[in-house]
């Protein structure tokens, strides 16, 4: 077995949300472990923010050293992706060097726990990357709003139709935010 690089895979050393990405939760070959997670060079062999931040550095993320936000940052383009993990790059890791890495994380777990919730209870097999975009854009008391209020579906409509209440639900929150849930593809 090949040993982790970094110990949390769900917070890429980038800043990329790896546990709110449709890659993570993908069954077969082309699941993704997350960053520096259980086989991670196999999926990502030439990873430099990887080798930079973690191997050479020891770095958990970029928030963790003194050049952040480095010049790799601005010629790999960096939160510039339209990919919606890597919307909020930057913004994660300007969030870590603040409140530090075990503060984001269980923050983060909230929202992975939510899309947990939401991939097992309301994915008909085509939802999958709406709930991912929506646990990594919406607040954390929308996500939760969101959640309770599906709960109650739960006993009393067919998977279905659980799936068709929750992407309208996710969908209109998000437009009271100002949040467009578009599916973005790189």
């Amino acid at each position: 077995m090949i040993e982790k690089l970094k110990k949390y895979e769900t917070i890429a050393a980038c800043g990329i949300d790896c546990g709110l990405c449709p890659r993570f939760y993908t069954k077969g070959n082309s699941a993704c472990p997350g960053c520096g997670g259980l086989n991670f060079k196999e999926k990502h062999p030439s990873c430099g923010v990887l080798t930079c931040c973690v191997i050479k550095n020891e770095f958990e993320t970029c928030a963790d050293c003194k050049d952040f936000p480095c010049s790799r940052f601005k010629t790999d383009g960096a939160g510039c992706d339209s990919f919606v993990t890597h919307k909020k790059m930057l913004s994660n890791l300007e969030e870590i060097k603040i409140i530090g890495i075990e503060q984001f994380v269980d923050k983060q777990k909230v929202r992975i726990d939510i899309l947990n919730a939401l991939l097992t209870n309301f994915d008909d097999g085509r939802a999958k990357s709406l709930f991912c975009q929506t646990c990594a854009l919406l607040p954390i008391d929308k996500l939760q709003e969101i959640y309770d209020e599906l709960q109650k579906t739960v006993a009393k409509v067919d998977l279905k139709e659980r799936s068709k209440l929750a992407r309208k639900l996710v969908t209109e929150i998000a437009a009271t935010l100002g949040i467009d849930l578009k599916l973005n593809k790189r």
